[in-house]
């Protein structure tokens, strides 16, 4: 249970990642427009506000490996939970999607972690 927990969390912390790269570099780009569903005149003038969003996920994705790191399952609740709510927050504002691809994950790691620590005890 340890070993899915660790795997859960290292997934969550790549995807965001991934978001990092995705929001700071590829968002007035083919590639960012593709998947967000944008004209070009949308990501040209959201590019800043999606570089700026982009590194919050790079700042979650750094706690969640810092929490992988140390193995503090406290670093790692912390972070997951900021994972969760910005998911869900993003799902009710955004879109509904966002609950699957960001907060879905994050809550699974977080029930696995419960668990793995759970049975540790």
């Amino acid at each position: 249970m340890k070993v899915l927990a660790l795997i859960l969390v290292t997934f969550v912390a790549l995807s965001h990642c991934g978001i990092l790269v995705l929001e700071m570099f590829f968002w007035d780009h083919e590639i960012g427009r593709k998947i967000f569903s944008m004209t070009p005149e949308v990501s040209s003038s959201s590019a800043v506000l999606a570089m700026n969003q982009g590194l919050y996920n790079g700042f979650l994705a750094a706690g969640l490996f810092w929490g992988l790191l140390r193995d503090s399952t406290d670093v790692k609740v912390f972070f997951l939970a900021c994972v969760i709510v910005a998911g869900v927050f993003g799902a009710l504002t955004a879109k509904p999607s966002i609950f699957f691809t960001q907060a879905f994950p994050a809550i699974l790691a977080m029930l696995v972690l419960f668990l793995a620590n759970r049975s540790q005890n």
